[in-house]
């Protein structure tokens, strides 16, 4: 894996876990703003709005950088717009950013099979 590449899979993951945090406290405001005269709901959209539109920049360039295919790329866009899906997306990250770092350290090793 390149450093491009690396990178662009470490923005998204930064910017996953914040969004899902984000995604599940404006359903909290939104849910208080109905039973009570607590109205958060203005600037924790805001915020969210942000996360939701950094996450979609960084999975674009994630997909076009680590040249997912079609469905893996679906995948991480599916669990940007499902509450909790951040953190499935985080792991997964991380699982797919640590398997590259040891197929990219073996190849330059020369193992085979790599």
């Amino acid at each position: 894996m390149d450093i491009k590449t690396a990178s662009a899979l470490r923005r998204l993951r930064l910017v996953s876990a914040p969004e899902a945090v984000s995604f599940l406290l404006l359903l909290v405001c939104s849910v208080l703003k109905r039973t009570t005269d607590f109205n958060a709901v203005p600037v924790m959209g805001a915020i969210h709005g942000i996360l939701f539109v950094l996450y979609v920049i960084f999975w674009l360039d994630a997909w076009s950088k680590a040249k997912w295919d079609f469905k893996r790329a679906a995948l991480y866009f599916v669990l940007s717009v499902l509450p909790t899906g951040g953190f499935f997306a985080d792991r997964k990250l991380k699982a797919e950013a640590e398997s590259a770092v040891i197929a990219s350290r073996a190849r330059r090793e020369g193992v085979v099979g790599a």
